[in-house]
């Protein structure tokens, strides 16, 4: 059966796997991730006009995911204890890609064609993988920054941290992915 003739509950069960890898990224628990997927493809099932062709469906479906994905942080909040570390090693890597003067100890790796990279499954397998390794607390606020594009307000709002501690956050996480790509990617491609 081609793409063409499948049905759209067929299409729209092809992009679960996606669906929950991003959603896992996001939550963090896997339990809340599959509830949020099935909600998104309930969603999508129960209004099939409402996609009408305008998008990619696995960008409509993303754009359903994310909601649902918001709406779990939000009523899970006060479950989730965001980890406060200490020591997270943050400054032994700050002291090892930064000079005293704070640039860069190293010009950073040839990064090649970002968008072809993009498109590399093995490149975003490598990408999930080295979220992975962030502390949840860092990756969660790097996620609801980059992939569900909320605002510094926003943030601050669900997390209950403050814009400062945000940023920090944000340049931690960026430093971590940054390391994480060069030595799993970059030094590999």
């Amino acid at each position: 059966m081609t793409a063409g003739t499948d049905t759209f509950e067929m299409q729209v069960a092809g992009h679960r796997d996606y669906l929950m890898r991003f959603a896992r990224l996001q939550l963090r628990n896997d339990a809340w991730a599959e509830d949020c997927v099935s909600e998104t493809m309930v969603a999508a099932l129960a209004k099939p006009q409402a996609f009408g062709n305008r998008s990619q469906l696995k960008t409509w479906l993303v754009g359903i995911l994310k909601h649902k994905v918001l709406d779990t942080l939000r009523s899970r909040a006060r479950e989730a204890v965001l980890e406060t570390q200490t020591d997270d090693g943050m400054d032994e890597l700050e002291a090892l890609v930064f000079k005293v003067d704070g640039h860069f100890a190293q010009a950073p790796a040839e990064w090649g064609d970002p968008e072809k990279s993009l498109g590399s499954r093995q490149f975003i397998r490598i990408l999930e993988l080295c979220m992975e390794k962030m502390p949840a607390a860092m990756g969660r606020v790097f996620l609801m920054r980059e992939w569900l594009e909320l605002s510094t307000d926003e943030i601050c709002k669900e997390t209950g941290i403050t814009a400062t501690n945000l940023f920090v956050q944000l340049h931690r996480a960026r430093l971590r992915l940054r390391e994480c790509l060069e030595i799993n990617w970059l030094q590999k491609a």
